[in-house]
C-alpha cells in the first residue's frame, strides 16, 4: 500500500511563504507523476501543480510565478513552495501520486493566510 504523508501546513500572513513537503512510500518513485491539489471551504478540489521526472512542471493559473514544485527521487518527496501567499490560497493542500490506473493521495494539510 503507498502511503503519502504531508508535511504540517499553518498560519502564514498574506504575503508570506510556506514549503509543503509529501513523502511517498513507493518503489521507482521517479516514475510516478506528483501533484498538489487544494480545497477550499465550500470549492472543489483544484489542481495546483504537477511534476513528472524530467518535464516542467504545470501550474494553475492561479499560481503561476508564486508557487514552485519540485521533487527529488532519491528522497522520494514531492515539494511545494509558496510565495507571496494570498488569503484565496486558503485550503486543505493534498499530495497525489499517479502512475497508470494507480493513484493514491495524502491526508491533506491545512494552510491558512490571514493575519
Amino acid at each position: 500500500q503507498v502511503q503519502l504523508v504531508e508535511s504540517v501546513g499553518g498560519l502564514v500572513q498574506p504575503g508570506g511563504s510556506l514549503r509543503l513537503s509529501c513523502a511517498a512510500s513507493v518503489n521507482n518513485f521517479a516514475i510516478w507523476t506528483m501533484d498538489w491539489y487544494r480545497q477550499a471551504p465550500g470549492k472543489q478540489r483544484e489542481l495546483v501543480a504537477s511534476i513528472e521526472s524530467g518535464r516542467s512542471p504545470n501550474y494553475a493559473d492561479s499560481v503561476k510565478g508564486r508557487f514552485t514544485i519540485s521533487r527529488d527521487n532519491a528522497k522520494k518527496t514531492v515539494f511545494l513552495q509558496m510565495n507571496s501567499l494570498k488569503p484565496e490560497d486558503t485550503a486543505v493542500y493534498y499530495c497525489n501520486a499517479h502512475f497508470t490506473r494507480y493513484n493514491y493521495w495524502g491526508q491533506g494539510t491545512q494552510v491558512t493566510v490571514s493575519s
